[in-house]
This record gives structure tokens, C-alpha cells and sequence, in this order.
């Protein structure tokens, strides 16, 4: 399997096409089916408590496969989520960004099916796990 888009490619096109989030993450790796993303976690991702809220995990795991997709089929900017779950194991650690390792399990020519592991940045334990489904436009 080969990458269409690498790390800066990946990079390039999330602050290019969607520079309204893209200043929150950064793609730290990607390779043949997975993509690595950090979440620059900031007051506005905090819910009351102080802990990343939920919404926030959400992102960075939607993002994570958004980008784990693109790295092997190139800028498709209209694959869209069809279906995603979230399971939230552990709060995230205070002042830490959060870091998304996105998976793909599956890659056809119209539906993608990965995962993602979400962890406070420097930790082993995982904070959240999210399975996500995208759909894949046809080619035009």
C-alpha cells in the first residue's frame, strides 16, 4: 500500500480546507493506513471541571480517520462521516494535549472503517476509544 499524501501533504490540505479547526491539529505521522494527529487542547476545549470534554474527543477522532483516509486516497475533501461511537474510559490528564492514533481496518472504494485510540500526550492509557465509518464519493 502506498500513501497518496504524506505527513506535510496531509498538513497542507487541513489548514488549507478547513482553517477554521485546522490551528487545533497537528499531523504528527501517517503511514499505509493510519494517520497519528495531536489536539492543541486550549481553554475552549474544556468542559466545566476542567477536563476535555467529550465533543473535543470527538474531533480529533473524526479528524484522525478524515486524514488516515486521505493519506491513502488522496484530497477527497466531500468523504463524509456515515457513522461513528465513542467510548469514554478515563479523563483526559489536565493541560495536556491529546493525541489520536487513527487506524484503518478497512479501505474499499466507497466506505472506510477505522478506529481510534485517544491518549493524554506522554501517557500509555487510553482516554477514549472511536470506531468511525466515512463514505467515499464516487470518482467524478
Amino acid at each position: 500500500m502506498v500513501l497518496k499524501m504524506d505527513r506535510d501533504a496531509l498538513q497542507a490540505f487541513l489548514d488549507g480546507r478547513f482553517e477554521q479547526v485546522a490551528r487545533d491539529f497537528t499531523v504528527e505521522h501517517v503511514a499505509p493506513m493510519e494517520a497519528c494527529i495531536r489536539m492543541h487542547v486550549t481553554e475552549r476545549n474544556l468542559r466545566p471541571g476542567g477536563t476535555v470534554s467529550g465533543p473535543a474527543m470527538f474531533a480529533l477522532a473524526d479528524v484522525g480517520i478524515y486524514l488516515a483516509i486521505l493519506g491513502m486516497i488522496g484530497p477527497v475533501e466531500l468523504a463524509v462521516t456515515t457513522n461513528a461511537s465513542i467510548d469514554f474510559m478515563r479523563k483526559p490528564e489536565a493541560g495536556r494535549d491529546l493525541i489520536g492514533e487513527a487506524r484503518l481496518l478497512k479501505l474499499g472504494r466507497v466506505l472506510a472503517v477505522g478506529d481510534v485510540l485517544i491518549r493524554s500526550d506522554g501517557s500509555d492509557a487510553v482516554l477514549a476509544r472511536a470506531g468511525v465509518t466515512y463514505a467515499i464519493p464516487p470518482e467524478r
